[in-house]
C-alpha cells in the first residue's frame, strides 16, 4: 500500500514515515502543500494523510483537488480541534479526522480501517460519448464500429478512460502501462498515444484524447 504524508513539521514527518514504513507501507512525504499537490498529480496513492495548516497550499485546497480526482481515502491530521473544523473536514470529503497530539497506534489503526473499506470496484464497462470499452470482453467500439487494439493500446485506453478527465503525466502512463520508470529521452508514450488516436479519434468526432502541453494526456468528450 502506498501512502502520501503531507506534514510540514519535519520531526513529526520523520516519525510518521518511520512508523508507517516499519508497519509495511510505502510512504512518500511532502513538507508543504505545493509538493503535496505535485505528488497527488504524479502518483496514485491508496491513502493520503493530510495536515490542514500547510505553507504554499493548505489542506482544504489539497482535499478539494483530491476529491476532484477520485475517491482516495483522506485522513486529516491536525492541531485544529474545534467542532467546526472537524465538521468542515468531513463535509468537504475527508474520511477521518485525528487531532494532534496523537498516539501512533491510534493513527495506524485508523489508517488500516480506512484501507479495509477498499476502493470502489472497478467498472467492467465504460462509455464516453460514442466510445464504449468492455473490460471483461476486451472489446472497444466507436459509433458502433469495433476497433481492434493491441494489448498495450488497450491498457493505455483503459487507463485513460478509467481516469476520465484527469491529466495523466507521461511518467504515470509509462509506469502503469509498461511497468517501468519513464525515460524522458524516449517518446514511447507519445508514439503509443499517436497510434491510439489514429484508430480511435482520427476517423471520428468528437475528439476524445487531448494533449495538455508540457504535462501529458487527458481523455474527455469535447472538441479540441
Amino acid at each position: 500500500m502506498r501512502v502520501l504524508l503531507v506534514e510540514d513539521e519535519p520531526k513529526t514527518s520523520r516519525f510518521l514515515c518511520r512508523g508507517l514504513t516499519e508497519s509495511g507501507f510505502v510512504v512518500d512525504a511532502a513538507l508543504d502543500g505545493v509538493d503535496g499537490r505535485h505528488c497527488i498529480e504524479q502518483e496514485h496513492y491508496d491513502l493520503i494523510i493530510l495536515d490542514v495548516m500547510l505553507p504554499g497550499m493548505d489542506g482544504w485546497q489539497l482535499l478539494k483537488l483530491i476529491r476532484q480526482r477520485g475517491d482516495t481515502p483522506v485522513l486529516f491530521l491536525t492541531a485544529r480541534d474545534s467542532v467546526e473544523d472537524r465538521v468542515r473536514g468531513l463535509e468537504q470529503g475527508a474520511d477521518d479526522y485525528l487531532v494532534k497530539p496523537f498516539a501512533f497506534i491510534e493513527l495506524l489503526a485508523r489508517v488500516r480501517t480506512l484501507l479495509r473499506r477498499g476502493p470502489p470496484r472497478e467498472l467492467d464497462h465504460y462509455q464516453v460519448a460514442d466510445l464504449e470499452l468492455d473490460v471483461m470482453r476486451r472489446r472497444v467500439s466507436r459509433a458502433g464500429q469495433r476497433v481492434l487494439l493491441t494489448n498495450k493500446e488497450f491498457a493505455l485506453l483503459h487507463l485513460l478512460v478509467s481516469r476520465r478527465g484527469e491529466v495523466l503525466s507521461r511518467t504515470l502512463i509509462a509506469s502503469h502501462v509498461w511497468n517501468f520508470n519513464f525515460d524522458s529521452d524516449t517518446n514511447m508514450v507519445d508514439v503509443a498515444v499517436r497510434r491510439l488516436r489514429a484508430k480511435l479519434d482520427d476517423p471520428y468526432s468528437p475528439k476524445l484524447i487531448h494533449t495538455v502541453r508540457g504535462v501529458g494526456y487527458q481523455l474527455e468528450a469535447g472538441d479540441e
